[in-house]
C-alpha cells in the first residue's frame, strides 16, 4: 500500500498549479503518513498474542481412569461383595444348624424322660441309648397283642422282644425318624427288607413334628399284628437285613407310595 502512495505521489506531483486546493501530492504525503501511523499502531510486536491450545498437554485436575484399571476395581468390588455375602451366608447357615440340633435336643430329652416314667409299671417297651448318644435309640418292644400270630411265634421261639433301631435326623421333630426291626427277622407285618418298615407317619410326607415316638410304637405294634407279622423260621438264603438293605428299601417305598398314594401297589413295584 505504501509502495502504491508513493507511486501516485509522484505521478499526481507533476503540473498541478491550482491555487487554493491540496495538491494530490500533499494528499497523497497525508493518506502515506495515516497508514504508516496505523501498521504502526498495530504492529507484530504490540498486537496481541493469539492463544492456542496444545491438546496434547491438556491436563485435568482429576485422574483419567483406564478402562483396565476401572474393570479391576469392579472386579474387586465385586469379589468383596461375593466373599462378604458368603460370609453372612455361612453365618445364617451356621446359626440355622446350631436352632435346629439345639430343638432337636431338647425335645429328645423330653421324649427320653416321658418314656421312661410311663413305662415304669408293666412295660411294654423299653429304650437304650446307642452308645450313649442321645440321637440313636434301640428300643426293645416286649409285647404284642396276646391273640396274635407273632405272640405265638415269640413264644415258642423263646423270643423275649423285638428289638428296634431309631436314629434321629438333624431336623427332627421337622422330619420324621427312621426306624428298621434288627431281630428277629420277621416276615410280612409291613416288614421290608433289611427291617424297613412300611408306614406312612415314617415318611416326609406322612410325618408331623406333633407325632411322639411312643405314638409311632404303639401304631408300629399294632402294624405289626395287623400285617400278619411272623417270625422267619428259616433264615438261609432270606433277604439280607442290614441297614444299608433297610435304607435302600425304605427310598424305593416312598417312592413308590409318592406315585400311587398309600394304596396297594401293583406288585411289579413291590
Amino acid at each position: 500500500m505504501a509502495f502504491a502512495l508513493r507511486r501516485l505521489l509522484r505521478l499526481s506531483g507533476k503540473g498541478y498549479k491550482d491555487k487554493g486546493k491540496e495538491s494530490p501530492r500533499h494528499a497523497a504525503r497525508r493518506l502515506l503518513a495515516r497508514a504508516c501511523s496505523t501498521v504502526q499502531k498495530v504492529a507484530p510486536a504490540e498486537a496481541s498474542p493469539i492463544h492456542t491450545t496444545d491438546h496434547n498437554n491438556v491436563t485435568n485436575k482429576t485422574d483419567v481412569i483406564s478402562p483396565s484399571k476401572n474393570n479391576n476395581n469392579i472386579n474387586n468390588n465385586n469379589n468383596k461383595t461375593t466373599n462378604t455375602n458368603k460370609k453372612n451366608n455361612n453365618i445364617v447357615n451356621e446359626s440355622t444348624l446350631q436352632h435346629s440340633q439345639l430343638v432337636r435336643t431338647r425335645r429328645l430329652m423330653k421324649e427320653l424322660r416321658e418314656v421312661t416314667r410311663s413305662q415304669r409299671d408293666k412295660p411294654i417297651y423299653s429304650v437304650e441309648l446307642v452308645d450313649d448318644n442321645l440321637y440313636e435309640w434301640n428300643v426293645k418292644l416286649l409285647r404284642v397283642d396276646p391273640e396274635s400270630l407273632l405272640h405265638r411265634d415269640m413264644l415258642e421261639t423263646n423270643t423275649r422282644y423285638i428289638l428296634l433301631n431309631i436314629t434321629f435326623p438333624d431336623n427332627f421333630p421337622f422330619a420324621p425318624p427312621f426306624m428298621r426291626v434288627i431281630a428277629p427277622r420277621i416276615e410280612k407285618g409291613f416288614v421290608m427288607e433289611g427291617g424297613a418298615i412300611c408306614m406312612e407317619l415314617l415318611t416326609p410326607r406322612g410325618w408331623a413334628s406333633a407325632y411322639t415316638i411312643e405314638a409311632v410304637l404303639m401304631q408300629f405294634a399294632a402294624s405289626l399284628v395287623k400285617g400278619q407279622g411272623r417270625i422267619a423260621r428259616k433264615t438261609k438264603g432270606s433277604k439280607d437285613f442290614s441297614k444299608k438293605s433297610a435304607e435302600s428299601s425304605f427310598r424305593s417305598l416312598v417312592k413308590t407310595h409318592e406315585k400311587y398314594g398309600w394304596v396297594t401297589p401293583p406288585l411289579a413295584d413291590g
